[in-house]
């Protein structure tokens, strides 16, 4: 089919959820356009350099490489051709407050020496927890990952077989019933986190994670996650697509009561048959559609929705390696429960924190100068619901992460930093257009799942669709690129 004959489909963002709903269009035989308001591509997964480094913005874990395998197939191409996914292990090291610390891997030898340190009464339960992991997975990801959730009835199918599996729990409760350690509840039960949920009340469902490293692994892009927003931007401009950058959406036009296109806020104006969002989906509806045309996604009930924590991520190199450090690790502080309500629930940034801590170069050197080493620490912090003032408390609170980190795992960091930048969650807001500066758009709970989420067919609009974190299936890069395989199902044939 001749490209101006074939039917036009715009998407709004290119993150990852994005750029996988252009590849999946391109394939099908629409003529698709992206528009990104950055001067790059990849959303959360922006690519910051300077001073030699290469820092990923967000994501760093891939979890299920087939998803990504599916889209290079889809252009007649292998996954491996552009991209070198190298497996960790362990996944991540899980250091505690006390210097103790849990290797997480998918070999259950290691993991029954790593629960015996501190509990071994708890590997009969770990092997339970295992076989309700997998129930989930069976359920959660094979049966509904890639489903679309615009009706009731849909949703109510699935019921009986979400029952039987304890979904209405909380990951924490659930770990709970197996695990007695209360160290090893939290080795167990911080996956949520990930996703911008809360362990203390993110449904079950996400447990499947678990699962869902032990099958297929947890890896990473060499040459960083950039390396897959650029390999996928190939796809796109394989296909006929075209990314333009620097472009800001200010409406999404709808006419004779259906999407239309989209205006610039430079007053151009795209026509498409197809309009896909992969901004955040609260300030899609928000901001983008007049109220007069929405009756579900009211400015009321997004306000009165919940939404998921933020983060203060601090990007840094230093001019020495720390090779004892590993490529993931979750740095547990001296509180759990009480901590995760300080963020979630009190919304107040406490005098302790837990940290991820991210070092790319113990598995791809080439992202320093020689001799160098490239890192991000990220902090859960409340969302901009909080009365926060982080023009003012940014840097306090990045000196305080930076003595702990001195403290414990990179010795006398602060005389080696030789690079160093930070996200707050007002850039979440302003950057990356996230309503409320949630790192992860909506809150994974059991209210706001599935059905409940926005839809990735617009309940609103013919002719919007959704994706990426804020609809279903939900956050994580196999969460944001699923939701755009969903679209095959809601989207309709090219004509």
């Amino acid at each position: 089919m001749d490209q101006k004959a074939k039917p036009r489909a715009v998407v709004i963002g290119s993150g990852f959820g994005g750029l996988a709903a252009a590849i999946r269009l391109g394939a099908r035989g629409y003529q698709v356009t992206v528009l990104e308001k950055l001067d790059q591509p990849g959303g959360r997964a922006y690519v910051y350099r300077q001073d030699g480094f290469t820092f990923d913005a967000g994501p760093t874990i891939v979890t299920a490489p087939f998803l990504l395998e599916e889209l290079w197939e889809l252009c007649g191409r292998q996954l491996s051709d552009d991209i070198d996914l190298q497996s960790l292990s362990p996944f991540y090291r899980i250091r505690f407050d006390d210097g103790t610390y849990f290797d997480y891997s998918g070999d259950d030898a290691a993991m029954d020496e790593q629960i015996s340190k501190f509990n071994p009464a708890d590997a009969a339960g770990f092997q339970r927890l295992l076989r309700a992991s997998a129930r989930l997975y069976d359920v959660g990801f094979d049966k509904l990952l890639n489903v679309s959730f615009d009706s009731l009835g849909k949703m109510l199918s699935t019921v009986p077989d979400l029952l039987r599996c304890q979904f209405y729990r909380s990951v924490y409760s659930l770990v709970c019933s197996y695990i007695k350690h209360p160290k090893l509840r939290q080795v167990f039960s911080f996956h949520p986190l990930l996703v911008g949920g809360n362990p203390l009340t993110a449904t079950a469902i996400y447990v499947l994670i678990a699962q869902l490293e032990r099958k297929h692994g947890v890896h990473f892009a060499m040459g960083g996650t950039g390396s897959l927003v650029r390999g996928m931007v190939n796809l796109i401009e394989g296909q006929g697509g075209r990314l333009r950058l620097n472009q800001t959406v200010k409406q999404i036009r709808v006419e004779g009561g259906r999407a239309t296109g989209v205006e610039l806020e430079s007053g151009e104006q795209v026509d498409a048959d197809v309009v896909v969002s992969n901004a955040d989906s609260a300030a899609t509806y928000r901001y983008l559609l007049s109220e007069s045309h929405r009756k579900r996604w009211t400015n009321r009930k997004l306000e009165r929705s919940r939404y998921s924590m933020s983060l203060v991520v601090w990007y840094f190199g230093t001019n020495r390696q720390y090779p004892e450090v590993p490529h993931h690790m979750i740095m547990l502080g001296p509180r759990y429960e009480p901590l995760l309500r300080d963020i979630f629930d009190r919304k107040v940034l406490a005098d302790d924190f837990s940290l991820y801590l991210h070092r790319p170069t113990a598995s791809d050197p080439s992202l320093a100068p020689a001799g160098c080493d490239c890192f991000y620490v990220l902090s859960p912090v409340p969302n901009l619901d909080a009365d926060i003032d982080w023009a003012e408390m940014a840097e306090p609170y990045r000196r305080r992460i930076a003595r702990k980190l001195s403290d414990t795992v990179l010795p006398d960091l602060e005389s080696h930093v030789i690079s160093s930048r930070m996200l707050t969650p007002p850039d979440f807001q302003d950057r990356l257009f996230s309503l409320k500066g949630a790192a992860f758009g909506l809150e994974p709970v059991l209210t706001q799942t599935a059905w409940f989420r926005p839809h990735n067919r617009s309940e609103d609009i013919p002719g919007l669709y959704l994706v990426g974190a804020g609809t279903h299936p939900g956050a994580g890069m196999p969460g944001v690129i699923s939701s755009a395989k969903v679209l095959d199902e809601v989207v309709p044939d090219p004509a």
